[in-house]
C-alpha cells in the first residue's frame, strides 16, 4: 500500500503542474472550479491506469511507443496556445477558457499518459489494478485541487504574467515527458 502511495504521488505530479497553471489564470480561483479541474485530473488518473492493465494483455508495446508523443503533442499545443493568448491586446479579467470540458480533458489525457504505462506495467507483473486505480485518482485529486489554488494565488501575484508562464509550464512538462522516455 506505500509503494502504491508513492506511485500515485509521482503520477499525480504533472497533474499538480497543471493544476497549479491552471489556477495562474483563473484570478480568483472558487472552489467549483477547482473542484471540476481536481475532478477531471483524477478521474483522468484513476481509469488510464486500468485501461494500461487491460491493454497490457494485448498491445502493450504500441501504446508504450507513442504515449510519451501524445502526451507532449497535447501539452505543447495548450501551451502554446496559452503563450499566444498572454502576447494578445485583450486580457480577459477572469480566463475561464481553462475550464472548458474539452481543454479540461485533452489535459486531462495528456498529464494522465504515466499513468497509462504504470498501469500498463501494473499487467505485466499482474498486480490487482483496482485498489491502486482508486489510491491513484484520490491522491491526484486532492493534490490538484491544492495546485490550483496555489496556482491561483501565484497569479495573483504574477497577473500580467500568468498565463504565459502558464503555457511555458505545459511544454515543459511536455519536454519532460520526451527526455524522460528517451533515456
Amino acid at each position: 500500500m506505500l509503494t502504491t502511495f508513492v506511485i500515485a504521488v509521482g503520477l499525480a505530479m504533472d497533474a499538480v503542474a497543471v493544476a497549479i497553471s491552471t489556477g495562474l489564470n483563473l484570478k480568483g480561483a472558487k472552489v467549483a472550479y477547482a473542484l471540476r479541474v481536481a475532478t477531471a485530473f483524477g478521474l483522468a488518473q484513476a481509469v488510464m491506469p486500468v485501461i494500461g492493465w487491460f491493454a497490457g494483455y494485448g498491445a502493450g508495446e504500441l501504446i508504450a511507443g507513442l504515449d510519451h508523443w501524445v502526451a507532449f503533442g497535447l501539452l505543447a499545443a495548450i501551451g502554446a496556445h496559452m503563450i499566444w493568448g498572454a502576447f494578445q491586446q485583450e486580457q480577459v479579467a477572469d480566463d475561464l477558457s481553462c475550464l472548458h470540458t474539452s481543454r479540461l480533458f485533452l489535459l486531462a489525457m495528456a498529464t494522465s499518459m504515466d499513468a497509462l504505462a504504470a498501469g500498463l506495467g501494473l499487467s505485466f507483473l499482474r498486480a490487482p489494478i483496482l485498489q491502486a486505480a482508486v489510491l491513484i485518482g484520490t491522491v491526484t485529486f486532492g493534490l490538484s485541487l491544492l495546485g490550483v489554488f496555489a496556482g491561483d494565488r501565484l497569479g495573483r501575484r504574477w497577473e500580467g504574467r500568468a498565463e504565459l508562464i502558464g503555457g511555458v509550464v505545459l511544454i515543459a512538462i511536455g519536454v519532460k515527458i520526451l527526455i524522460e522516455h528517451s533515456l
